[in-house]
């Protein structure tokens, strides 16, 4: 199903959280909403969940408008990050009471739980109680749940943020499987881009109750909108460099070119001579975690990494370095990226 917003405006007493935003979100993808604490994500969220109403705007579904449309019949399924199991309920019982609420026969019921139990991989966990189960075992159980109602839409709010980092990669591995088998379009709320560019078919990045960008994971990180999505996306962050920055060679032809901010990712450096180089700088520190290696580089007090390239040179040493053209950001007064070039800039 698709999710369409048409200058929906959320506002808390004197706060809006949204303002007047448009979106679609494509049938059977799993979309990731991403952004810092206090963007809008978990609104939007609940705006389509029905758990809260929009103060102006339309949504829609499809072509339906269920802007007002109470939120038991929007056939949604919400998965919450802290669970919200009933403990005194056996994981089947879990799975079956939504099902029960909707007065489905009994054997009907068992049928469907041992099918989302099947689906999540807890087939041997029915008959046990949630204090029995590892979080990640929780975590599959409340997604069975929400699944059990089949629902035309899954929204998951910050799903894996109470798990360690091993589960935690498992289990978005796991709601990726789970989207695809199913086909239900799928939001998922995260503040976490690794999780949001690892498994989403499109992410919708928020800031300050706008979208910023909504595209998928390469494009996001290769053409970033403007300079708050590009330092959002990627890790290390991006570097960026000012015209007056001191490492950037005073003979480059970039400087002539219209721009206000230069961003380069850290794996984009090549090595380069002092006699044809874009940026030097002096290396302060070399990490090394397993196989990654990050030179972290300075140059008149600016600081900048460098990953993904090899160097004979040591710490203290002066570092030449270029960027292939297609590498390089430019973004103009009002932070936003230009998009095109001329063959001869």
């Amino acid at each position: 199903m698709q999710v369409r917003f048409e200058d929906v405006t959320m506002q808390f007493e004197n706060k809006k959280v949204l303002d007047r935003i448009n979106f679609t979100l494509p049938s059977k993808e799993l979309i990731s909403f991403l952004g810092p604490s206090g963007c809008g994500k978990s609104t939007t969220l609940y705006l389509i969940s029905g758990l809260l109403n929009a103060t102006s705007g339309k949504i829609y579904f499809d072509d339906r408008d269920v802007t007002k449309l109470d939120p038991v019949k929007r056939q949604v399924g919400l998965v919450f990050q802290n669970y919200a199991l009933y403990p005194h309920l056996t994981v089947r019982e879990n799975i079956m009471f939504p099902l029960k609420m909707s007065k489905m026969a009994k054997n009907l019921r068992n049928e469907r739980a041992e099918e989302m139990a099947e689906l999540t991989k807890i087939a041997d966990q029915l008959d046990k109680y949630p204090r029995q189960l590892s979080g990640g075992q929780q975590q599959r159980v409340a997604i069975s749940r929400a699944l059990s109602k089949s629902p035309e839409i899954l929204l998951m709010d910050e799903p894996l943020s109470n798990l360690d980092a091993r589960l935690r990669i498992e289990m978005r591995e796991e709601i990726r499987r789970i989207q695809q088998e199913t086909g239900v379009t799928t939001v998922f709320v995260t503040h976490d881009q690794e999780e949001a560019l690892s498994i989403a078919d499109n992410v919708m990045v928020l800031e300050s109750g706008e979208i910023q960008q909504m595209t998928d994971p390469v494009t996001l990180y290769q053409k970033p909108r403007n300079l708050f999505v590009s330092k959002f996306i990627g890790s290390p962050i991006i570097n960026t460099f000012t015209k007056d920055s001191a490492a950037i060679n005073p003979e480059a032809a970039l400087l002539s070119e219209n721009w206000m901010t230069l961003g380069i990712r850290s794996e984009h450096f090549v090595p380069a001579t002092e006699e044809n180089y874009l940026i030097r700088s002096i290396i302060q520190r070399i990490e090394t975690v397993g196989k990654d290696i990050t030179i972290h580089c300075e140059w008149a007090n600016e600081k900048f990494v460098v990953s993904d390239i090899e160097t004979d040179l040591s710490v203290g040493d002066t570092f030449y370095l270029n960027v292939g053209k297609d590498n390089l950001l430019l973004f103009d007064e009002k932070e936003q990226l230009i998009e095109s070039r001329t063959e001869d800039e």
